[in-house]
Formats: C-alpha cells, sequence, structure tokens
C-alpha cells in the first residue's frame, strides 16, 4: 500500500533538511535550527528567528537521528493520517512541532543561565505527538519493543515512554536530548485530541468517536 500524501512529503523534507546541512554546513544551522530566545543575534553563533519554530524539524544531528525519526514517520504516520485525513494530519503534526519547540524554548530560557546557546534540531516533537495519537486512536494495539524484545499494547507503551522522558529530563540523566521538547509534542498532541473529542471546555470543529 503506497504511503498517504503528507507522510510521504515528511519523509521527503526531512531528508532534504538533513542533506542540505551536508551540502551547506554550517549556515543552514545557524539559520534554521531551533536557537534559544536569548541567543546571539544570527551569526556565526545563531540566533532566534520565527521560522525556527518549524524549520528545526526537518534538520537531524545525524544519520541515526534522521533515521529514528524517519522510521517513527513510516510506521505510525500512514495509519494516523488515514484516519484524520491528510489536511488534518498535516495541521496536527505541524502544530505538534510548533508545541515542542516552544517547550523547549522555555526549557532553554529557564536553564541556560550564563551557559553558552546550543540549537536544538530533529523532527521528534512531531514524532512524538504522533505516538501520543497512536496510542490514543490504537490503545490495544501491540507494539514490539527493539531493545527488549517485548511486546506491548499501544497505551502502555505511549505511557511508560511518556513517563521515561519526564524522568530525564528532571534528572538530566541523559544531556544533549530534548527531552522536554518530546513532551511538548505530547502534550500538544493530547490537547488537540481532548478538544476533537469535545473533552475541553471548547467547542471542537469536528468529533473523532474513538
Amino acid at each position: 500500500m503506497p504511503l498517504p500524501p503528507v507522510t510521504l512529503a515528511l519523509l521527503v523534507a526531512v531528508a532534504a533538511g538533513h542533506f542540505a546541512q551536508l551540502l551547506l554546513g554550517d549556515p543552514v544551522v545557524v539559520w534554521f535550527a531551533l536557537w534559544p530566545i536569548d541567543a546571539n543575534q544570527v551569526g556565526q553563533s545563531g540566533g532566534f528567528l520565527p521560522w525556527q519554530l518549524v524549520t528545526y524539524a526537518l534538520l537531524h544531528g545525524g544519520l541515526l537521528h534522521l533515521f529514528l525519526n524517519g522510521f517513527a514517520i513510516f510506521m505510525f504516520g500512514p495509519p494516523i493520517e488515514r484516519l484524520l485525513g491528510s489536511r488534518a494530519f498535516a495541521g496536527y503534526f505541524a502544530a505538534c512541532v510548533v508545541g515542542a519547540a516552544i517547550a523547549q524554548l522555555a526549557t532553554l530560557r529557564l536553564a541556560l543561565g550564563d551557559a553558552p546557546a546550543y540549537p536544538t534540531v530533529g523532527a521528534s516533537g512531531g514524532v512524538f505527538g504522533l505516538l501520543l495519537a497512536f496510542g490514543m486512536f490504537y490503545p490495544r494495539q501491540r507494539i514490539l519493543l527493539l531493545i527488549p524484545p517485548i511486546p506491548m499494547p499501544a497505551w502502555l507503551f505511549v505511557t511508560l515512554y511518556g513517563a521515561l522522558e519526564l524522568f530525564l529530563g528532571v534528572t538530566g540523566t541523559r544531556s544533549g536530548i530534548a527531552h522536554f521538547a518530546h513532551l511538548g509534542g505530547m502534550v500538544t498532541g493530547l490537547l488537540i485530541i481532548l478538544y476533537w473529542r469535545g473533552k475541553l471546555p471548547l467547542k471542537p470543529k469536528r468529533m473523532l468517536m474513538r
């Protein structure tokens, strides 16, 4: 079965973004990675620009990072896009990316202090939004972990993964990974789905009966 159009476009976009990094080098990171708001003005060291709230998701910190995010989009994107429709799926993914960026900016604002500014890259915020959606729409679907190879229902996998991200973010166990950006993507996805289901004190434009 061919990939749905938005899922395919996302895979092409992140691959093109990584290729641009390899081809053009540092200027791509300076202008399109997500820099802290209180970083220096754009130049050699980078600085925040509004479009970075989206463009950072097209860049990655190496082939492994790209592969993991691309594989997750490939696995979880199609069932979610077919369920929501391409337009809603694109909006959902983009909102999770922006929500993750805002969470990361807030985290850096609180934690940066006198430390040197560093950029954030990767589509993980959108990917974590997809994981959240999959766990909510297909809670009993079995997911087989690679390490360790243990099958578990999607709702449990998403819950444990979210708890792990929170623990790692609070404790700083794995520095260099934007754990709170991941959580920001999940929380944004949760709010959108609750809104669609009419669970928030706002009138939804559409309802998902799941």
